[in-house]
């Protein structure tokens, strides 16, 4: 137990410390092309191939945890993040408007791939500790998957204030250069304090054969397209742009989300104190996930009928209906957090991790496209509307998720 506690830590550990960073060049993007004038639909498209690129590396990056270990792709993750913001740092001032765009585009993509590699490798790592501590049970699963997603969140705000103090005081290509050294400490920790072969176990051999999860698997998979898709189709692009629209500075819309995602990270670390947990690790947790999720479902729909109606005040309206949404989104994406490594299978934890991530970043992907476009078209209502009517797939989706372990339409005895 001890052992597996302190390859947690570890894990935990640098993970913050990506996670950091990775907010803070979310933050940097914005701001710094924000500067230069660059319209909001714009900066959503600078983060399209970020988000795209996420859903290739999580499968590919399972894949490749389970065949060489754990411990080695969380390297190579860090490692290409590393690569990915000294390459952002070499942007010339002096390129035309096209040409930035493209370069940043392909800059964020490598960090998008850095991201979700990662992001698998830290997760399936958490599966694999635990299963080295299996006295312990489900409940001490559920405590470190919550803690875990939680804090990192709670890290990725974090970042984006460090993202605008480093633009500020460093500029953008100091900044970059900043995190990179930031990265490369974390990386020599990583290297010198997890064993390469964590993790290490028979890969897929076709890809029929990485897609062949079971059911458990699968339908949360589903799910979490939805329940990403339904955050990110207002937090990209239409919220921002309103509250800008509505008379805030870009300062207070900023630390609007970055407020919103500590909290909602905080959340995430106290969900095991808000669902109830069962013994066999399901049968409390997936009804869990099913009631959530509609109630976050009425959230949206309510804020619409409040936009539709022209509320006084609306604006603030809106802030506190996210709020509340940040809070029950929190504790739907801690439970299908800790779902995925129930169901998954501790010999292939790392597959099963990535094919559940690269649906969670085509989510993301979705949500990121459809917030430009909503916007664009109705406004912040088709915004929300779009998100109530993802959230009322997610709890659609989730009434199939099975209450026992299944593997190939096989109960686990």
């Amino acid at each position: 137990m001890q052992h597996a506690a302190r390859n947690y830590a570890i894990v935990t550990a640098a993970y913050w410390g990506f996670t950091l960073t990775d907010g803070a060049l979310r933050m940097l993007v914005l701001l710094h092309f924000y500067r230069l004038g660059y319209s909001p639909f714009t900066l959503a498209f600078l983060f399209l191939l970020y988000e795209a690129a996420g859903v290739l590396a999580n499968l590919i990056g399972g894949w490749l945890a389970t065949r060489y270990g754990i411990a080695r792709m969380l390297t190579v993750g860090l490692v290409t993040q590393i690569a990915g913001f000294l390459l952002l740092s070499m942007l010339d001032p002096g390129w035309s408007a096209a040409m930035a765009v493209a370069w940043v585009v392909v800059a964020q993509g490598i960090c998008g791939v850095a991201k979700d590699l990662t992001k698998t490798a830290s997760k399936s790592a958490i599966k694999v500790t635990q299963a080295e501590a299996r006295e312990q049970g489900a409940g001490q699963l559920f405590k470190w998957v919550a803690w875990f997603t939680g804090s990192k969140n709670a890290m990725k705000g974090i970042g984006f204030f460090l993202g605008g103090l480093l633009l500020e005081v460093l500029g953008f290509r100091g900044a970059l250069c900043a995190m990179a050294g930031l990265l490369a400490l974390v990386l020599v920790g990583v290297v010198s304090s997890l064993p390469p072969m964590m993790g290490k176990a028979k890969a897929s051999r076709s890809v029929r054969e990485l897609f062949a999860k079971n059911p458990g698997i699968n339908a949360l998979a589903a799910a979490r397209v939805a329940l990403f898709g339904a955050r990110d189709v207002w937090f990209v692009v239409g919220v921002p742009v309103f509250l800008y629209s509505a008379g805030w500075t870009f300062t207070m819309v900023g630390t609007f989300l970055a407020a919103w995602t500590i909290a909602y990270g905080v959340v995430q670390a106290l969900t095991p104190h808000v669902v109830k947990r069962s013994a066999d690790g399901l049968s409390q947790e997936v009804p869990a996930a099913r009631h959530w999720s509609v109630l976050l479902a009425l959230i949206p729909a309510a804020l619409v009928g409040a936009v539709w109606f022209e509320v006084p005040n609306l604006e603030w309206v809106v802030v506190g209906g996210l709020s509340l949404f940040g809070f029950v989104f929190a504790i739907n994406s801690s439970v299908h957090s800790y779902l995925i490594l129930a169901y998954a299978g501790s010999e292939k934890a790392a597959e099963d991790v990535g094919f559940y991530y690269a649906a969670n970043a085509l989510g993301r992907f979705i949500g990121t496209l459809l917030s430009g476009v909503l916007y664009q078209w109705g406004g912040l209502s088709w915004a929300l509307g779009g998100s109530a009517l993802m959230l009322l797939a997610c709890w659609l989706i989730t009434l199939m998720l099975p209450t026992r372990l299944v593997l190939m339409g096989r109960p686990l005895s």
